[in-house]
């Protein structure tokens, strides 16, 4: 082996993505919401991009307005400026401010940037901040100002005030510090005592339920001793929660001598308690979801892909730079400025137009491929991968994924993510292609109909779908089923029937 510490050349051959082709995968996959704001930073970052105005329609009143305008008066931005004290010059101020229109150096520190820019992005951060939700009221602010209603000791108030800051709504309001860790490490018996009632005076605000130690306190506390099942109630949920979880009816029976109708009777009440009540103080947050294209149906039947793009400003490059990088006035730094901007600014315009073309493409041939799912619905979904179609539009398969990721399709059957067209599959015994799609939806079927008293394995959903054509490991029927949150055969059996049929 060859060593050596000295300076040599090599030639490699090594492929490198350009950076415009880099902007432009960065563009593809954006959504149609990150794509405003990608935009409006980009007009911030680069004077040489503006907002194409559209065209101004002209109502009668206007051009009838025009016609009776005296073509040989003088211009109205070439009068005299003249400040009179009977006028409120409001004619004067409005040519000043068509001359920060026409006259960028003037008034802007960026030439080509009108005011009317400047004027619409500010109204758009105005919009945003209106529109913001207001902040809820948190768990502990809730809690804090009842206790602040409480004749209470002063002492307990403010046990019970650091009990109350460790309770996380997202947890459901439990207390999960013990009470002895809220204390000095040297505390006494009558502190502890004292953080026991403060715990007390807690545990009875509202929601009931709230800053228990476990499930069974916080179901405890929701009990009201004036219901008629109070003890039943209360002997399930201190020693038969896990059997009731797991639908062990005969078994709490024997232990308790309750009988099944009473037991399922109680089922229904513990049903009504909220195993969380701290969970109502989280604020979900739910994600605005904007469609980035649009399918409808045309005078022929056919189903048409569009752009959903109408609020993504349409970008043009300043005149006004374009002149100014033509004057010989301009210095050599100010030229290099302007090429290098200039470059920028057309990739990214190239680059949302590539964009638009390749996302109506791809959704075009996904929608082709699965117009059944428009006719009727869902279940009618195929098999289809991505690389189906990349070779159907002629591009690569990481063109369509990124075309595809975190975007959202317009359809008569509602908004829908441009993923979920995409489906694994497998064959019927005829050879036909299905999707896991349709066999989960079969499978869904199957629990619904079956007969409550003595449920379907998942040894026999096997065996019935496989009389329908479908072939189905168990370990799939078993993965699909949890997913779908349907749980086993023994928590879904009712056992009152299993008893009236025996």
């Amino acid at each position: 082996m060859r060593m050596s510490f000295g300076m040599e050349a090599r030639q490699l051959q090594v492929q490198k993505l350009a950076p415009r082709m880099i902007q432009s995968m960065e563009i593809l996959q954006l959504p149609v919401l990150a794509l405003e704001e990608r935009i409006e930073q980009e007009m911030n970052d680069n004077p040489l991009l503006e907002i194409q105005d559209e065209p101004v329609v002209k109502d009668e009143f206007e051009e009838d307005v025009e016609e009776r305008i005296d073509p040989n008066a003088p211009a109205e931005d070439e009068r005299e400026l003249v400040v009179a004290d009977n006028s409120d010059q409001s004619e004067d101020f409005e040519r000043v401010e068509r001359m920060e229109f026409e006259l960028p150096n003037t008034f802007d520190d960026q030439p080509g940037r009108s005011a009317d820019w400047l004027a619409e992005a500010g109204d758009r951060q105005l919009d945003l901040m209106a529109n913001a939700a207001d902040r809820p009221e948190s768990l502990n602010d809730y809690l804090l100002h009842q206790l602040g209603e409480l004749d209470i000791d002063s002492d307990v108030e403010q046990m019970a005030e650091r009990i109350i800051s460790t309770l996380d709504a997202r947890d459901g309001g439990y207390l999960r510090t013990p009470l002895v860790d809220l204390l000095p490490p040297n505390h006494t018996k009558e502190q502890l005592e004292l953080a026991r009632r403060a715990l007390d005076v807690v545990q009875h605000l509202d929601p009931p339920g709230i800053a228990a130690r476990d499930m069974r306190e916080c179901l405890l506390l929701q009990l009201d001793p004036s219901e008629p099942h109070y003890e039943q109630l209360k002997t399930l949920i201190s020693g038969h929660l896990q059997e009731l979880a797991e639908n062990r009816l005969p078994q709490i029976q024997r232990q308790t001598g309750f009988s099944l109708e009473l037991l399922n009777e109680l089922k229904e009440e513990l049903h009504k308690l909220n195993p969380k009540p701290g969970a109502a103080f989280t604020q979900a947050i739910v994600p605005a979801i904007q469609p980035d294209v649009i399918v409808e149906k045309d005078d022929e039947g056919e189903y048409r892909v569009r752009a959903a793009d109408e609020r993504v400003p349409r970008l043009f490059i300043s005149d006004y730079y374009r002149r100014r990088l033509q004057d010989p006035g301009a210095t050599a730094e100010e030229r290099e400025y302007i090429k290098k901007k200039l470059t920028s600014a057309q990739w990214l315009i190239d680059a949302i137009e590539q964009r638009r073309n390749t996302l109506v493409r791809v959704s075009q041939a996904i929608i082709d491929h699965q117009r059944q799912v428009l006719d009727e619905g869902l279940e009618k979904i195929e098999p289809l991968k991505m690389q189906q179609i990349a070779d159907r539009v002629g591009v690569h398969v990481t063109t369509v994924s990124r075309a595809v990721d975190d975007k959202w399709i317009q359809t008569p059957r509602g908004i829908l993510p441009l993923k979920r067209f995409f489906a694994a599959g497998t064959q019927t015994e005829s050879g036909e292609d299905i999707a896991w799609d349709a066999i989960r939806l079969k499978l869904q079927e199957l629990i619904d109909n079956e007969d409550k008293a003595n449920p379907c394995s998942d040894d026999e959903l096997v065996d019935l779908l496989q009389k329908q054509g479908l072939t189905v490991a168990r370990r799939t029927v078993t993965k699909y089923r949890k997913r779908m949150g349907i749980p086993s055969s023994r928590q879904r059996r009712d056992w009152a029937l299993s008893q009236k049929k025996a």
